[in-house]
């Protein structure tokens, strides 16, 4: 078929344009191989970065214990280190670092983690960027439709209806290549799937792993599962040569061994395109450890799933259980983070806000002229641009901070400008009498401004300071970009996880008015507490 050549063509493409990383599968580094792996993984941890937000089956949080991460690509991360670890004498544990998915290139290259374990496709541009090790699995495309819909049985019935797929995925660059017109592209791979249920997309094209668990609502059905074909492989900074080697090798090992096999079988992923998997002189012995006979047919394909499969249906439905202890700990927790972010950020904003009025106001030519321009900055950009520069753009020129300092800073020098604007306006409030009063006491402009003058406009300016304190309550959710886990993350990992958008969000919106809501009561007091009427009593 025409479409299964392009595929081919496009992996061979791909095995070409990844240069020396196509020519590091399951080979040596040089003669003294074993001390460079040694050195590599001296740290014993492998981090990898992957997105538990609605990752299933690849990673997701358990829905019997939220705490804990389980999917296919977590079994697989573990196996790969207690290979790697066995085979060069070393400890080795794999550690998983939940990240933005969209950021995933970003954050590998600063440096947040050793690899990319997040059904990462191989393509022609990302082989480009990164070194990949050989494919470990092959995906192809499953087509899902709603039980009663007989309309449509293929892609090409799709033309002119509406179909979800995952934004800047490989599903969504087929639908555009195929001429479907309505492309419904969401940032999650949860949301196509509740889309369709609800009746606002007629089909979800996406990979065949992701079709597999969520495809499995009640109510879908899936028409087509040969749509496609693509390849999954670990992704590695391109001068990661040693780790890389490593890691071709224990993947190697894994398939011959069988033990890729019995993850995939695990989690209903299992099937005759994994043939494909294997390559190189070793090819009858790896197919025969994937379960296959040297011909590529499947020689398992009739046995019984293994007795400990994961039952999904069962996962689905403890998903469904709500219990305040099952979830209450984990928002909480990240609830924590929301405060210590909120009041930190605000701080650094208050205290850097009056100095940057305090040069508008009194500062000399060209001082104040720079203090305006601070302002209309950091009132002009936004706050994702801010911190997107802060933690990647300049750790490429060797100037890295941590995730939540950067967050700190980024929030304080952002709110700064807003707050120096509110005390500027607050100080110029206060009547130009309260001075020449001072004066005429014989006080200093210095000690004018900070027993009479500051008082007053801080009573005038604690209204729109509480409002920007609320405010920055809700904005610290765009940390999760950078791979802080607040209150509203945790939320969208625990409710695509589950599935339960609804009870989640109601605890969620009430720990936000638990934690804002007391402000403005605050707020209120103090300006009855440092009212005049107070002040002279």
């Amino acid at each position: 078929m025409e479409e299964e050549s392009s595929y081919r063509w496009v992996l061979a493409s791909v095995v070409l344009l990844l240069g020396p990383a196509g020519t590091v599968w399951a080979e040596p580094v040089g003669g003294s191989e074993r001390e460079a792996v040694r050195a590599r993984l001296a740290q014993g941890v492998l981090r990898w970065g992957g997105d538990a937000e609605g990752g299933a089956p690849y990673q997701l949080r358990d829905p019997q214990d939220p705490a804990r991460v389980i999917g296919f690509e977590v079994e697989l991360a573990d196996a790969l280190a207690q290979t790697v670890s066995r085979q060069w004498d070393l400890p080795l544990r794999a550690e998983f670092v939940q990240y933005e998915w969209v950021s995933l290139a970003a954050g590998l290259d600063k440096g947040d983690f050793d690899v990319i374990l997040s059904g990462y496709e191989i393509t022609p541009e990302r082989a480009h960027t990164f070194r990949f090790t050989r494919p470990y699995y092959v995906y192809r495309q499953h087509l899902t439709v709603r039980q009663d819909d007989e309309r449509i049985r293929s892609l090409a019935d799709c033309l002119d209806k509406p179909v979800g797929t995952l934004a800047g995925s490989a599903a969504e660059e087929l639908l555009q290549k195929a001429g479907v017109r309505d492309i419904v592209a969401f940032d999650g791979q949860v949301e196509p799937y509740l889309e369709l249920v609800l009746g606002r997309v007629d089909a979800v094209l996406l990979d065949g792993p992701i079709a597999t668990y969520y495809g499995r609502q009640r109510g879908l059905k899936t028409v087509d599962r040969k749509i496609g074909k693509g390849f999954y492989g670990i992704a590695l900074r391109n001068d990661d040569v040693v780790l890389a080697a490593a890691l071709d090798r224990a993947l190697s090992h894994l398939m011959i061994e069988g033990t890729l096999r019995r993850i995939y079988r695990r989690w209903h992923i299992w099937n005759e395109d994994q043939a494909e998997l294997a390559h190189g002189p070793k090819d009858r012995e790896e197919l025969a450890g994937l379960g296959f006979d040297a011909t590529g047919k499947p020689a398992t394909a009739d046995e019984p799933p293994p007795d400990d499969a994961v039952d999904i249906d069962i996962l689905a439905a403890s998903a469904r259980e709500w219990t305040f202890d099952h979830y209450g700990p984990l928002l909480l927790q990240a609830a924590g983070m929301t405060v210590f972010l909120t009041v930190t950020s605000m701080a650094l904003a208050m205290a850097l806000g009056l100095v940057i009025a305090m040069l508008r106001l009194y500062a000399p030519p060209p001082v104040n002229w720079l203090a305006l321009a601070y302002v209309e900055f950091f009132r002009g950009v936004p706050l994702l641009l801010i911190l997107f520069f802060l933690y990647f753009g300049l750790s490429s020129y060797g100037i890295g901070m941590p995730a939540l300092v950067t967050a700190i800073v980024g929030f304080g020098l952002n709110y700064a400008a807003y707050e120096a604007e509110i005390y500027r306006s607050s100080i110029l409030a206060v009547p130009e009498g309260q001075w020449e009063a001072g004066r005429a006491l014989g006080m200093s402009d210095t000690t004018i401004f900070r027993r009479i003058v500051l008082p007053q406009a801080l009573r005038t300016a604690l209204a729109p300071m509480t409002n920007d304190f609320v405010a920055l309550f809700k904005d610290t959710s765009l940390v999760s970009v950078i791979a802080v886990r607040e209150l509203t993350k945790e939320y969208l990992i625990l409710a695509r996880s589950s599935l339960k958008f609804v009870e989640l969000g109601i605890l969620t919106a009430l720990l936000y008015l638990i934690m804002s809501v007391p402000l403005g009561y605050l707020s209120r007091y103090l300006e009855r507490r440092w009212s005049p009427e107070r002040q002279g009593s």
